[in-house]
């Protein structure tokens, strides 16, 4: 079946329309909440969105102590992990990284809801993504979804990976529910999202239909 997701409101044969795909690669301020403590889904979901090129990917203590460091050679990016102690000291490295064009995307995870995380420092987040044309993610570990400026609000779920088809006994691709309960210039809707890892792509699978919605692995800018 044809990978173009309905843009109109109706879809064919008198069933419901099927959201279209974000762009998960768009240079903006997205934010990823896990459901549940230490299953690794919002890092998990957020590994697969990212684009081809450097990563920038900062952690606050907390973060770090909770859900541990990632391990780079496993993470099948160029990587620079900075290990740092504060919220406030994660939102200054993110912002210094939206000006460096070596990066193709920056991600904070931030443990919580510090004070330095307020609505004015995810708009300048959000407005120094969308001027550098980077995408900026925050993972929000143990976090209440509070006012924020980012376009983008996921809350993740880790569910059974694929089958594998070379061996119906190991995992396969990791899965996700996927809900984007906020967003800006898209209709919030849920999705299950699959880590493609031959083809190192994010799929979106629609959950009100059957029609596949992958999301294009490309460098935004």
């Amino acid at each position: 079946m044809s990978a173009r997701p309905f843009l109109s409101g109706v879809a064919p044969f008198g069933r419901a329309p099927v959201p279209a795909a974000p762009q998960l690669a768009a240079p903006i301020l997205s934010e990823a909440f896990g459901t549940r403590p230490l299953d690794g889904a919002a890092p998990g979901f957020v590994r697969a969105a990212l684009p081809p090129g450097r990563i920038l990917w900062a952690q606050d203590r907390l973060s770090r102590i909770e859900t541990g460091a990632p391990f780079l050679p496993g993470m099948g990016r160029e990587m620079l992990r900075l290990d740092l102690v504060r919220a406030a000291d994660v939102l200054s490295a993110l912002e210094d990284g939206l000006a460096s064009p070596a990066l193709a995307a920056v991600v904070g995870e931030i443990h919580g809801s510090p004070r330095a995380l307020d609505f004015t420092a995810s708009r300048r987040l959000a407005l120094r993504a969308e001027t550098a044309g980077i995408p900026c993610w925050l993972i929000r570990h143990a976090a209440r979804p509070d006012a924020s400026a980012a376009r983008m609000r996921w809350r993740l779920t880790a569910l059974s990976s694929a089958p594998d088809p070379d061996d119906p006994q190991a995992p396969g691709d990791p899965r996700w529910r996927a809900e984007l309960f906020r967003a800006r210039d898209v209709r919030p809707a849920i999705w299950e999202a699959r880590h493609d890892r031959a083809a190192d792509r994010l799929d979106l699978v629609a959950a009100s239909g059957d029609r596949e919605l992958a999301a294009p692995r490309r460098r935004a800018g």
